[in-house]
């Protein structure tokens, strides 16, 4: 007779990877998930809202005699099988990146924005509402701006195309977040 023995190791807890609690709302949604749970349901999939190119186009110029000014925004934005190159200007990128979302016909609005540190990278959490749907959002990077742009990115993708997604099992492509061993 032959037995096998299966041990399955524990995937850490998402929130142990943060030193404070996770945004509340998402708290709870999260307390027995694991990282990569975490990074397959709240991250974006490469999914059918993609960020393809950013930039802002002024960068040269000066703003320390004028004042806070909008920038000008470039980017390329893939919204179903349309890939679109839009501008803007406004205060910040994620302004900017919410009005060139709307011009694409995948506008958001965010009810809640957090950030955390998790060793030398931040985590963003967005809540974001379209119409009558709300959703929790992920992004990760080393830099807190691209995290922050891939937050807003995977939650226009979980907005407008949850078609064929299950609570838990959606591709994390995209999320800037490293799996977890």
């Amino acid at each position: 007779m032959t037995s096998h023995l299966s041990t399955a190791i524990a995937s850490p807890r998402f929130a142990d990877f943060f030193d404070t609690p996770l945004p509340r709302g998402l708290r709870d949604i999260t307390a027995d998930m694991s990282w990569d749970d975490v990074a397959t349901h709240f991250g974006s999939a490469g999914g059918a809202v993609r960020l393809e190119h950013w930039e802002c186009t002024d960068l040269a110029r000066p703003t320390s005699r004028l004042g806070p000014q909008a920038r000008n925004y470039r980017a390329t934005i893939t919204v179903g099988a349309a890939t679109t190159t839009v501008t803007t200007a406004a205060a910040g990128p994620i302004g900017a990146l919410t009005a060139l979302l709307y011009e694409c016909g995948a506008g958001l609005e965010m009810l809640r924005f957090h950030q955390l540190r998790s060793g030398g990278h931040t985590a963003t959490f967005v809540l974001g509402s379209s119409r009558s749907r709300t959703e929790w959002a992920i992004g990760w990077s080393e830099c807190a701006g691209e995290s922050a742009l891939r937050a807003v990115i995977a939650c226009a993708d979980r907005l407008y195309y949850p078609i064929g997604r299950s609570t838990i099992g959606i591709p994390s492509i995209g999320t800037g977040i490293p799996p977890k061993s």
